[in-house]
């Protein structure tokens, strides 16, 4: 599957954790992790999670929306000084306002992606400003998981998916689910979740956060 990959995920994190403020130390204790973890992140020497990125996106107040778009874009001069206490997001961080307009059609060879801890794949299939949704083709290869340690994660928004192909397991509250390719599902992202993949074969859906 041909894709595009990001420029450095490590590199946006560390940008927005230091325009608003915060140490190393105290964004892993929020996140849950060591900030040895944290500055490896940043340093690109791995990846996060998809849990361990929804917290940390959480944390710093920005969605992944504008994880993807701070990717793409190149960095302006900085933004005015802010007169309220409005929250900074990523994108005030890099001098804009406004999220990229993705589509109206992307094709496959120019699809931007995040490679994931465990080797999960998340490719953005478009974006419809000022809709707040994450429009995504997530791809789980054998032994994938959401959470390296096996853990649950929660955040804002309500999740729908479809399974195109391969099977996955969801766990959501204290609930173990098997789901197979033609299998869809939706529940509010509040509820703690996390998806695996047990099987031999990568499993291959469509997500849609909406936050």
């Amino acid at each position: 599957m041909a894709t595009s990959d990001l420029p450095s995920l490590g590199q946006r994190i560390r940008e927005e954790r230091i325009n608003r403020g915060v140490s190393l130390r105290a964004l892993a204790g929020e996140v849950g992790v060591s900030a040895s973890m944290i500055s490896q992140i940043e340093n690109g020497k791995s990846q996060p999670s998809v849990s361990t990125l929804y917290a940390i996106t959480s944390a710093l107040g920005v969605s992944i929306q504008e994880v993807f778009d701070a990717a793409l874009r190149e960095p302006e001069a900085p933004a005015p000084a802010r007169t309220t206490a409005a929250p900074v997001t990523l994108l005030d961080a890099l001098g804009s306002s406004r999220g990229l307009r993705v589509g109206p059609v992307v094709h496959a060879a120019d699809r931007q992606a995040l490679t994931l801890d465990t080797g999960v794949i998340w490719e953005r299939l478009g974006e419809l400003p000022p809709h707040s949704v994450d429009f995504l083709m997530v791809t789980y290869p054998p032994g994938g998981t959401s959470a390296s340690n096996g853990g649950l994660m929660r955040h804002d928004g309500a999740e729908f998916g479809y399974l195109i192909s391969g099977e996955l397991v969801l766990t959501l509250g204290f609930e173990e689910i098997h789901i197979a390719a033609g299998d869809s599902f939706s529940f509010e992202s509040t509820t703690p979740h996390s998806y695996r993949n047990d099987g031999t074969e990568p499993a291959v859906g469509v997500w849609f956060v909406a936050e």
